[in-house]
């Protein structure tokens, strides 16, 4: 992300920060202390918060629970996203095979009607 000078909606200017391709190199402390607080936001119900900064991380085990949380919320594809950045190929494997079989009864009752 940089830092960068931006208009808001009235006009006005201000300082904010600009999401760009850019990846920010983290020392061993810094992640350290990323992955606390993550986990504090996890543990607090901030799934959203923690899943950021688990991705700037790239902290398998909490991408890992992010994607437990999703699944068990339903959200399948949420959940195969996070676990194959972990990556925890079996679980996102496990997802790949659930959605497959939902897709072939989709084909198949189609080809019923």
């Amino acid at each position: 992300m940089n830092f960068s000078k931006i208009f808001d909606k009235n006009g006005n200017n201000q300082w904010a920060f600009i999401k760009t391709g850019d990846k920010v190199a983290l020392n061993s402390m810094q992640k350290v202390t990323l992955n606390r607080k993550g986990n504090i936001l996890y543990n607090s119900g901030d799934i959203e918060g923690a899943k950021r900064i688990f991705l700037t991380t790239g902290y398998s085990d909490g991408l890992v629970r992010v994607g437990d949380y999703y699944k068990a919320n339903g959200k399948m594809l949420d959940a195969l996203k996070m676990y194959w950045i972990a990556p925890d190929h079996n679980k996102a494997e496990a997802i790949v095979v659930q959605l497959s079989e939902v897709i072939k009864n989709l084909i198949y009752e189609g080809d019923q009607k």
